[in-house]
């Protein structure tokens, strides 16, 4: 925690979309180029098991930003509309944010990149910085972004004009710190083309043993189509996490050039996983349908890095949650949780500084996505889908790639249900009747502008 009568630290949090923890090489992928990340987990402390608490980007976000699970702030899904125009709407306009706080205590906040939270032509939750994408993604030249809230077209590579706008935010408030800066890089989010041709040309002979292309998953969504053993697009996603790397890479220097690296706490982390081929399909949550709850798809990068406070070069092997991430950040700084919210997470703040994070020795995991909800042990791992499933159950200690489904195996009917009792209490702490995930998923298959009504048994 930080010494109150001491000036605050920095914070600066580089966020990509659809990037899981294998594609980075201080995770162990040694094909894939990430000097930076690692360079991060070298002087920090690296996470080996932090989860996201959706795996799909507009909930997952709301979930870093606030401590919330979707089921609290109401975002359930990818959001396609209400970004601009005449509908826009503010989805977290009701929550408390991790920057609003950090804003009542002194902190200057800006973003530069994906925000994809609703209303992206207007700044929210206390960012007085505010260039966003105008939606959650697309391509990566020539990009719809927002500047000075007016909607552009901005020329160049999205990934380094994201950074270059960062590196403008740095310049301007190295004097006035603290400051909190979001970096929210859409890469390496598909489309898997228009990336830098000499780093794309640089992995022609990358073997991709780390992304091996299995026999398509039955559930598999249409994207499966386009690329499951399409070594293009194997280039194009190894591009996108490299050449997001070396824009990491920039603001690092550039803090360390302003002599502010030891001031200045860095996190790293990704809104959601990702399997390019793992399972038999591309994609995260959404990549089939049913929704999947795969590790690859829920788990993520998470790096802490602050010379001289965090401990450096640590793995850190225990299960976090992203809604963890908001009260670890606020305590780190000494900064209070917002009252009334009923966070279901907690700090681990402990953990940056090599000491052992109390009261999580029988820690459970918890997602949802819609009518799918999970719970996840050291052991086991269960999910159940409403109304009427297919449900999930894993034995992770002797299966731990979820290769054989025991949900239907008379053997583990208890087991499975002693879970989803254990998953239905914790949930009934902490879901919020109005915003409840049961109540309010789209179905994609739905007609326009129905929504299904997923009973609770």
């Amino acid at each position: 925690m930080a010494d109150s009568e001491s000036q605050q630290p920095n914070v600066i949090l580089a966020l990509t979309d659809d990037q899981g923890p294998w594609a980075a090489g201080c995770y162990g992928n040694d094909e894939i180029r990430t000097p930076n990340i690692d360079r991060l987990a070298a002087t920090g402390v690296r996470f080996d098991r932090f989860f996201v608490a959706t795996p799909v980007c507009s909930p997952s976000r709301a979930t870093f930003l606030t401590g919330r699970i979707p089921s609290q702030h109401g975002i359930h899904e990818w959001i396609s509309k209400g970004n601009i125009g005449p509908g826009a709407t503010r989805y977290l306009a009701d929550e408390v944010a991790s920057t609003d706080i950090m804003a009542q205590h002194g902190y200057t906040c800006g973003i530069s990149g994906k925000w994809h939270m609703g209303d992206s032509l207007h700044a929210q939750h206390s960012f007085d910085f505010w260039y966003v994408h105008q939606e959650g993604g697309g391509p990566y030249n020539n990009a719809p972004m927002v500047r000075d809230g007016e909607p552009i077209t901005e020329p160049g590579y999205v990934t380094d004009v994201i950074t270059d706008e960062a590196l403008g935010f740095i310049d301007r408030h190295c004097d006035r710190q603290p400051f909190y800066l979001s970096v929210h890089y859409t890469a390496p989010h598909s489309p898997w083309t228009g990336h830098p041709q000499d780093i794309v040309d640089s992995y022609d002979d990358c073997p991709f043993d780390s992304c091996p292309q299995e026999p398509r998953h039955p559930w598999a969504e249409e994207q499966t189509e386009r690329c499951l053993g399409n070594r293009e697009m194997l280039k194009g996603y190894f591009a996108a996490v490299t050449a997001m790397d070396n824009n990491l890479g920039r603001i690092i220097d550039r803090v360390e050039e302003l002599g502010l690296r030891e001031d200045t706490l860095f996190v790293f982390a990704s809104d959601n996983g990702f399997s390019c081929g793992h399972h038999g399909f591309w994609g995260k949550g959404n990549g089939t349908y049913p929704r999947n709850m795969y590790e690859n798809s829920i788990r993520v990068p998470l790096v802490f890095s602050q010379p001289g406070t965090v401990t450096q070069g640590a793995v850190e092997s225990g299960m976090f949650s992203a809604y963890d991430f908001a009260p670890t950040l606020l305590d780190y700084l000494g900064l209070p949780l917002p009252a009334g919210r009923n966070l279901p997470g907690s700090s681990f703040a402990a953990a940056l500084h090599g000491k052992p994070v109390s009261g999580r020795e029988m820690v459970a995991i918890y997602d949802e996505y819609g009518p799918a909800r999970m719970i996840r042990t050291e052991e086991w791992k269960y999910v159940h889908r409403y109304p009427d499933g297919p449900h999930d159950l894993f034995d992770l200690v002797n299966d731990p790639d979820e290769r054989a489904n025991l949900a239907s195996d008379p053997a583990y009917t208890q087991r499975a249900w002693d879970l989803k009792a254990q998953m239905d209490e914790w949930f009934d702490r902490y879901v919020e009747a109005d915003t409840d995930g049961l109540q309010h998923h789209r179905d994609p298959n739905a007609p326009a502008g129905e929504d299904q009504v997923f009973p609770k048994q």
